[in-house]
């Protein structure tokens, strides 16, 4: 089942900071705040730049793991706004406590409240308060969060003035809010409110183009401080059993292959078998097992495919590594094979023509597992 997630932005916000109005700046700056250049990701920043502007709510769609943080937390950095983003998870607090940390109390508004206490949402004054599992959030509170929203203000338990606000609010769940609001567990009118604009945060598998500069990005963030380690280099048979997962996990899951690489191989070369054996099942690495050349990646076949090879020996270094180029063209197909058969040893040796023990035997050489 396809899990649904969404990620709604209240940017209105009048008192606050006014918005650049160049949207190439605001472009540049999505760029720098949210790595890619394929088609989808640069639709989904180009709506961004033109929702920000806009400064009205926004529901955002993606598959978990997509990048729903990252994605609020770029349009809270864009709309340079001088406070903090505040997070807080609806699911993770206890619904009896879960007022008492948004909105915070007065002094003796409830046994033990000693001293006045801010909440998370006036913490956010002048920033953004980002909401994690809002489908989470119980109907009575949502009722208390709408109020706020059409208020833009908010009294804390016990007291008796109403404090402005001057916040973004961003809120991000997995569940269908729409069914949910069918099913009477999530407010229409609180949906309505939060849903006027829809932004779409494409999965892994639409920005498969994107991968190198993914790694490149991660590998940074995952070095940063720690200048003593050097980084893995992903070859190009990486990058195309890479191109074949069907990632789930999108992003995170990604970034926990990075997390491996960098451990298990650092400064040292990260073919087709190292992410099979040891990355995409974590299981440590045999002296030597990264001792394959590496190959080239393979260009778009085309009828004049000999004559381009021609130039490279002519014009190249003049040596090519057949061995592990066809090596690695192999282990894409037999993976390919194995997914499209639902991993299936039989019917995958069936569509590629071969004997089913013969398929084994190159399943065990390249280190794959069925």
């Amino acid at each position: 089942m396809v899990r649904h997630f969404s990620t709604i932005i209240s940017a209105e916000h009048p008192t606050g900071p006014q918005f650049d109005a160049d949207p190439v700046a605001l472009m540049a700056r999505a760029d720098k705040l949210i790595p890619g250049k394929a088609p989808a990701i640069v639709a989904m920043k180009q709506m961004m730049v033109l929702l920000l502007n806009a400064q009205a709510p926004v529901l955002v769609h993606g598959p978990s793991g997509a990048g729903k943080e990252l994605v609020a937390q770029a349009l809270h950095d864009m709309s340079r706004r001088t406070g903090d983003m505040v997070a807080v998870n609806c699911a993770a607090i206890p619904a009896d406590l879960l007022e008492g940390e948004l909105f915070g109390a007065e002094r003796g508004a409830y046994t033990g409240a000693d001293s006045a206490r801010a909440g998370l949402i006036e913490q956010a004054q002048g920033g953004t308060l980002f909401l994690d599992e809002i489908g989470d959030l119980p109907l009575q509170m949502q009722a208390k969060l709408l109020r706020v929203l059409e208020t833009r203000s908010m009294r804390r338990l016990g007291g008796r003035s109403m404090i402005d606000l001057d916040i973004a609010v961003v809120a991000a769940t997995h569940r269908d809010l729409a069914a949910m609001v069918k099913d009477g567990t999530f407010r229409e009118d609180l949906y309505f409110r939060l849903s006027v604009f829809p932004l779409s945060v494409p999965p892994l598998t639409e920005r498969l183009s994107d991968l190198p500069m993914l790694l490149d990005h991660l590998m940074h963030a995952e070095a940063k401080g720690r200048h003593d380690i050097a980084q893995p280099v992903f070859e190009a048979s990486a990058l195309r059993v890479l191109s074949a997962h069907d990632w789930p996990g999108n992003i995170r899951e990604l970034k926990t292959l990075v997390q491996r690489a960098c451990l298990l191989f650092p400064g040292r070369k990260v073919g087709a078998r190292e992410v099979n054996e040891s990355l995409m099942r974590f299981s440590y690495p045999e002296p030597g097992q990264t001792d394959w050349p590496a190959a080239p990646l393979p260009d778009m076949v085309a009828q004049d495919a000999p004559n381009a090879l021609g130039e490279v020996f002519r014009h190249g270094s003049g040596k090519i590594d057949l061995r592990g180029y066809l090596r690695d063209i192999e282990v894409v197909m037999i993976s390919a094979a194995l997914d499209a058969q639902s991993n299936c040893v039989s019917r995958a040796a069936d569509v590629l023509g071969l004997r089913r023990t013969t398929l084994i035997e190159k399943m065990r050489k390249h280190g794959l597992a069925r």
